[in-house]
């Protein structure tokens, strides 16, 4: 007499919600430890050093900080709001500026040989300096502070957009500018249809590196230009020796970094080419 075999018992699977939190946990793990590392270092070199403070001393200090972050009482004594806003309107107004004039440009001296070896070696010898160098010639030029910081920040920031974008003119297969050759393409078709597709993930790299930039670049010259922004009220509070707000303004221009390079690293991803 046949017997039917018994269909073979399920494997439990586990809740939606625990392989979430499994997730979730992994990639909080390592990032958690490091900050903790961190945090514990600063504890320890506080207990050394007196003039540091603690963790948890500033930590006090910026939540009563932020408590009124928009308070307005003169041209030097201004909420830490509204420094931000200032020190990222001028890091937009010098990226845009960059990107107008550096996208076009990236595009010219990738796509014509002759453009290329032409500013090649000046894009070399100028792409290193340092922005203090570029300020005080901004200075000269304007004879503004504040359109002198503009003018750091595009001169420092245009180069990764321009480099970036060139580059990846360059890497277009070569068989696609043929058959646009053999189908007499015009320059803004080829433009369009060809490189502009396969450029978008090298300009998307050259944008974050160009924004990267401009954001230290800020910093820098607002410690020397004055008047409202990030970098001016890191070294006001160096001359009022409170460290505290020292510490709170190295973590804010960190945190602000840091949000800047993951919305771009999210567009790149965005815009990459993926494996079939």
């Amino acid at each position: 007499m046949n017997t039917l075999a018994a269909p073979p018992a399920s494997q439990p699977r586990s809740a939606p919600w625990r392989e979430y939190l499994g997730r979730l946990f992994a990639a909080c793990a390592g990032p958690a430890a490091g900050f903790a590392m961190m945090i514990l270092m600063w504890q320890l070199i506080s207990m050394r050093i007196a003039e540091i403070p603690g963790p948890a001393s500033t930590l006090f200090a910026a939540v009563e900080l932020f408590k009124h972050p928009f308070y307005d009482n003169g041209p030097n004594d201004v909420g830490i709001g509204w420094n931000i806003l200032a020190s990222l309107r001028r890091v937009a107004l010098g990226f845009f500026l960059a990107a107008v004039v550096g996208i076009p440009a990236g595009f010219l001296i990738g796509r014509f040989h002759a453009l290329d070896n032409m500013f090649s070696p000046v894009i070399s010898l100028l792409r290193p300096v340092s922005p203090l160098a570029w300020l005080p010639l901004g200075l000269l030029l304007f004879q503004a502070a504040n359109a002198a910081a503009i003018w750091a920040i595009f001169i420092c920031s245009i180069w990764p957009i321009v480099i970036n974008t060139a580059d990846g003119v360059k890497r277009v297969p070569q068989d696609y500018l043929n058959v646009a050759r053999v189908l007499d393409l015009s320059e803004w078709k080829i433009f369009k249809s060809i490189l502009l597709p396969s450029v978008l993930p090298y300009l998307i790299t050259g944008i974050r590196l160009s924004i990267g930039t401009a954001w230290l670049v800020i910093v820098a010259a607002e410690m020397l230009t004055g008047g409202t922004g990030i970098g001016f009220w890191l070294w006001d509070e160096w001359n009022n020796l409170n460290v505290q707000h020292i510490l709170i303004a190295v973590f804010i221009i960190g945190v602000i970094g840091l949000l800047l390079d993951a919305a771009l690293l999210a567009l790149g991803r965005r815009y990459s080419y993926k494996e079939a």
